[in-house]
């Protein structure tokens, strides 16, 4: 026995197509300039003929002339209508490519949209939030004091520095006015004061001990 094999007969596609339509229509341009030269021939044979007074000859060459240019004629109605195939076609290969990038599209986002699922959104955040919640419970259990800082009373602290507060101005209150501060600028020197006079030299101030203390006794008397 003879197994047959029916081969299904495939669709052809828009590429293909419009190949085989450009094979075509360069098949028709080269019959079209083969008649053409046809054509030249037959009407130069007419005008020999025309010279030679072969009447009948000549209207020959003007017959087959006729005929060549009614086939180009055709060829010409023939390439306009796969021109017009041609542009079908192409109009219809972006239609094409245009609805299959959109059904593409399409079933990106369906595939996009199945693993966003709502409700495992909904899941994913509330365990977002529980961690976040556990993370914020150790924070604040590690924060919390243990040991002898637990028995600490901050009420106490803040009292006791009051106390240390109120005590320092008390002490600052005490002082006495004539002290200086202890902010108080550096002297100035005695060159620098006003009405300052340069100290004599020792023997003028000598002579001027004496000359008082000579005064003063006579005053006694």
């Amino acid at each position: 026995m003879f197994k047959m094999f029916k081969k299904q007969r495939e669709e052809p596609s828009a590429i293909s197509s419009i190949d085989k339509l450009n094979e075509t229509l360069e098949m028709l341009e080269k019959k079209e300039r083969v008649l053409q030269k046809k054509i030249s021939t037959e009407i130069e044979k007419a005008k020999e003929f025309t010279r030679v007074k072969n009447k009948r000859a000549a209207i020959q060459c003007l017959k087959r002339k006729k005929l060549y240019e009614t086939q180009v004629e055709q060829l010409g109605n023939f390439q306009l209508r796969i021109h017009d195939q041609m542009i079908m076609l192409e109009g219809a290969k972006a239609t094409t490519d245009t609805v299959d990038a959109l059904r593409t599209g399409a079933s990106a986002m369906k595939n996009i949209q199945k693993a966003m699922n709502i409700d495992d959104i909904d899941r994913t955040m509330d365990e977002v939030n529980e961690h976040t919640e556990n993370l914020k419970q150790i924070q604040e259990a590690l924060a919390t004091p243990v040991g002898a800082a637990v028995d600490i009373d901050e009420d106490e602290l803040e009292a006791e520095l009051e106390e240390l507060e109120e005590a320092e101005l008390e002490e600052q209150l005490l002082q006495p006015a004539n002290q200086a501060p202890a902010t108080q600028l550096p002297p100035v020197p005695a060159s620098r004061r006003p009405g300052y006079a340069p100290p004599q030299k020792t023997s003028q101030i000598s002579a001027e001990d004496d000359e008082l203390a000579a005064l003063q006794a006579e005053m006694a008397l």
